[in-house]
């Protein structure tokens, strides 16, 4: 069954919860000790020197900054978490690239023709490195089947062995982290349907670029379902040939979208042929983990992760000589694992161990799509179940003074009452996602843990006191940029205040009598 805006009403019913009872007032707002201050800005100082030539996945900065964020889990007591007793995970990354010229050729209306890079391109395959293969194409609306929302693009339509054809995001009407959600899952679901390929209509002209993945040892790669050979785009102008003969034209498909009735799916009465070569290149960077075992004779089996991603964009390679060419990455992220860092500062310190255990994770390949965190939580050096929840540190923007922050994902589970109670005893309020249209649920590594079932937030510095314009300054002028780096205007005791209010986070969650958990009847909570 397809879905409307209207056939959302019992998933809103759902997810709308009974009116909170009034919170206790705030503490006045904490203001971090110089100490505290000081020890972030340390930390950011040198994982931002240009010396670790912007910490790039799989390169010799990032191998620095790892060497130093384990000589700091080792100061602090903790235990090594890796793999063989070692501090260390190593993720075994591919790099593919197209090898040559690819070959495609349609069949439509009995008729063969050659297909220019501007009409398909695929990506590269980190599984194959010679695809020869022809499949038929079927229309599948926006590619999406989830029993929870009753919506099924697939329902009646055989696409065993086909590539499938997908509109660009989802049904209107959708909560946001669903939304988002949803069309990160595109092609997990036509690869659980039995489609050996997914294109998507792009609006502009078709193209390719390399892929990294993670590669494990029995082949299964991070991002590639298994048995989906091909995902790639068509450019509009080709599906609007490949419609006309269809049941459908492009147009009506289109203008059904708009109006939120999608139309049911069909064959496309075409095929595909392709001949795709991909070049590989093989390396590894590593996940750094440390644990602080808890105190509880019966809790400590259990554990919370702290995690924030030591990678950054490495160096700017066609830079002109004499120009800046290090993405430093202070805030993204070097600021994110010093707040991990000071959360761990701040657990010695107090002299009370937490009651369940904690993991502290620098997450490795980040920005080149959560592939350190979703190896991890594959490939979990504690078993999977036995972690109850975690926090993501990624990219505080201490520009300004802070009174509130965001809990991407907080409203889906109980985690959303630590992160309130710790923020009502140092004054920092919690606001609602400011941004939902940017669908950041998804964007970094807390979102491998909720795709296995873990009740998992994502961490930023609120809107409000001043934030609002200095977070729509970064994204416009500094964000994924070289001038992201220490010349920036950072206010160390607001990052010192961030890392105290994620301790105190990670401490109501360790020394909870109960786990966290996924409230009931929400979307993300498993059956």
């Amino acid at each position: 069954m397809r879905l409307t805006p209207f056939g959302i009403a019992p998933l809103a019913a759902v997810l709308i919860a009974a009116a909170p009872a009034k919170s206790p007032p705030l503490a006045p707002l904490y203001r971090a000790p110089q100490a505290q201050a000081d020890r972030v800005h340390a930390t950011v100082q040198f994982l931002a020197d240009d010396l670790l030539e912007g910490r790039g996945t799989g390169k010799r900065g990032h191998e620095v900054a790892a060497a130093y964020v384990a000589s700091r889990f080792r100061a602090l007591g903790l235990q090594p978490a890796g793999e063989n007793g070692s501090w260390y995970q190593r993720v075994p990354f591919r790099r593919a690239t197209i090898d040559g010229t690819p070959s495609f050729t349609l069949t439509l209306n009995g008729k063969s023709e050659a297909l220019t890079d501007k009409e398909m391109a695929v990506r590269p395959s980190v599984t194959e490195q010679v695809r020869n293969l022809s499949a038929p194409l079927v229309y599948v609306g926006f590619g999406l089947r989830d029993p929870k929302l009753k919506l099924d693009d697939y329902a009646g339509l055989d696409v065993r062995g086909k590539i499938v054809i997908t509109l660009g995001g989802t049904p209107p009407g959708l909560p946001s982290d669903i939304a988002a959600h949803l069309s990160s899952r595109k092609a997990e679901m036509a690869a659980a349907a039995g489609a050996i390929g997914i294109l998507d209509i792009t609006n502009g002209n078709a193209g390719t670029r390399p892929v990294t993945d993670w590669i494990d040892k029995e082949g299964r790669a991070g991002s590639t379902p298994q048995g989906l050979r091909v995902r790639g785009i068509i450019a509009r102008s080709l599906a609007e040939r490949l419609f006309a003969a269809s049941p459908q034209p492009l147009a009506a498909v289109m203008a059904a979208r708009a109006a939120g009735k999608p139309l049911p799916g069909f064959a496309l009465g075409s095929s595909v042929a392709m001949q795709v070569k991909s070049a590989w290149s093989d390396f590894t960077s590593p996940e750094v983990v440390g644990k602080m075992e808890g105190s509880d004779p019966r809790l400590k089996a259990e554990h919370v992760v702290l995690m924030g991603h030591l990678d950054h964009l490495g160096i700017k390679e066609d830079a002109k000589p004499g120009e800046d060419n290090i993405y430093n990455g202070a805030l993204d992220n070097a600021a994110g694992v010093a707040t991990m860092l000071e959360a761990a500062e701040r657990f010695v310190a107090s002299g009370q161990k937490p009651k369940r255990s904690l993991l502290f994770i620098a997450n490795t390949g980040e920005e080149l799509g959560l592939l350190g965190a979703s190896y991890w939580a594959a490939h979990p050096t504690v078993p999977v179940e036995s972690v109850t929840a975690g926090i993501d540190l990624d990219m505080p923007l201490p520009l300004y003074d802070f009174t509130d922050v965001t809990a991407f994902g907080a409203e889906h589970s109980t985690i959303a009452d630590a992160v309130a109670k710790a923020g009502r005893t140092m004054g920092v309020s919690v606001g609602p996602d400011p941004m939902p249209e940017q669908g950041i649920f998804v964007r970094s590594d807390h979102y491998p843990l909720v795709l296995r079932g873990i009740p998992a937030i994502l961490m930023f510095t609120g809107h409000a006191n001043g934030g609002k314009p200095k977070w729509d300054a970064f994204f416009a002028g500094a964000y994924h940029r070289l001038n992201d780096d220490l010349n920036q205007d950072i206010n160390w005791g607001a990052l010192a205040r961030y890392g105290e209010l994620n301790y105190r986070i990670a401490r109501e969650l360790a020394d909870s009598p109960q786990r966290a958990t996924w409230k009931k009847g929400d979307y993300f909570a498993r059956p």
